[in-house]
């Protein structure tokens, strides 16, 4: 058998899948479908082809349709996990419930959430957050279209930007965190659910800015160039991206958790349940390989009994919905 991963623009389906001779041999292999964050996707991608080495004969999907798409699905019954770079909201916990979807919700590692432009771009080293409220807020549409529009001394040439779709979570967590409120952007920049097309775009344009997981930059230094991030006015403060800053909370407020949500009827499959416990189990051995911080052991501990519990619901939606709460204060209280 072999496992082939499949490229995927925005909106389309990619997979990671155990195909192959074997697999007709056996029969009609046992399948676990997978979508959702397109953030998430190199973790979910990584565990998936580890857990194929362990059990051949089952066959993992893995879509990239943004983590609202993905929770679409899930709460219509569609998929078995839906990875996200969100917690779920309050709507889409609304229409799992309607079609009585139970759901497990685990958090799987850190990401930090990354402004990147083209290495040409010589100027924008560090960004404070309010700059860049200025350049993504509505009111920005048509009207900060220049470079030297977002500081005095920048070049009079214009900004090309690009950023995720809005089906996306990184758009939900980044006009939260830099905006101030939840989906609110201006809407004229080229969006996409699929990072990869985004890191296409800004790394092909010397006037690009754009913004995704930090796994894709990671993937694409020599074609990008990451901004440091000051939270305050002071730009000798910022701070890039990395697992070190992302893991000691420095680098705010674009670092956030990432999730994996699992339906409460499919861990009744064996296959399934024996994927997640693989997940958790694997998942901080994996997760630096491929750009992201592993939760620490404590945390580890208190998700793993949620697990184990089958602890159903969101702990977010508890704590008011926030995802920059405290992930062991969340779950050390349920």
């Amino acid at each position: 058998m072999s496992i082939s991963v499949h490229a995927a623009t925005a909106g389309t389906w990619a997979a990671v899948t155990v195909a192959g001779l074997g697999a007709v041999a056996c029969g009609a292999p046992q399948t676990i479908e997978i979508d959702g964050s397109s953030t998430v996707y190199p973790i979910t991608e990584a565990v998936a082809e580890e857990f194929r080495n362990e059990q051949p004969e089952t066959l993992v999907t893995v879509g990239i349709s943004g983590t609202g798409g993905g929770f679409q699905r899930f709460c219509r019954g569609e998929t078995d996990i839906s990875d996200a770079s969100r917690p779920i909201r309050q709507p889409e916990i609304d229409a799992c419930a309607s079609r009585q979807i139970e759901f497990i919700e685990l958090p799987v590692a850190y990401d930090g959430l990354t402004v990147v432009v083209n290495p040409k771009n010589t100027w924008a080293t560090s960004m404070t957050v309010a700059e860049l409220k200025m350049l993504w807020e509505p009111e920005a549409e048509g009207k900060v279209t220049r470079w030297s529009q977002i500081r005095e001394g920048w070049p009079d040439r214009e900004v090309h930007l690009f950023g995720a779709g809005v089906d996306s979570g990184t758009f939900d967590y980044f006009t939260e965190a830099v905006v101030g409120t939840e989906d609110a952007s201006r809407g004229d920049f080229t969006s996409s659910e699929d990072d990869n097309v985004l890191v296409q775009g800004v790394g092909g344009d010397e006037l690009a800015l754009g913004f995704f997981g930090y796994a894709y930059y990671a993937e694409n230094k020599t074609r990008l160039k990451a901004v440091a991030i000051a939270e305050g006015a002071d730009t000798s403060a910022a701070v890039l991206p990395s697992p070190e800053t992302v893991r000691d909370g420095t680098y705010t407020p674009l670092s956030r958790p990432v999730f994996i949500y699992v339906r409460q009827a499919s861990l009744e499959r064996p296959e399934v349940a024996q994927f997640v416990e693989f997940y958790l189990e694997q998942g901080p051995k994996l997760i630096p390989e491929v750009g992201y911080v592993p939760l620490n052991d404590t945390l580890q501990a208190l998700v793993g009994r949620r697990l184990e519990a089958r602890t159903t619901g969101s702990a977010f939606a508890a704590h008011g919905g926030s995802s920059r709460v405290s992930l062991e204060e969340i779950y050390a209280d349920q």
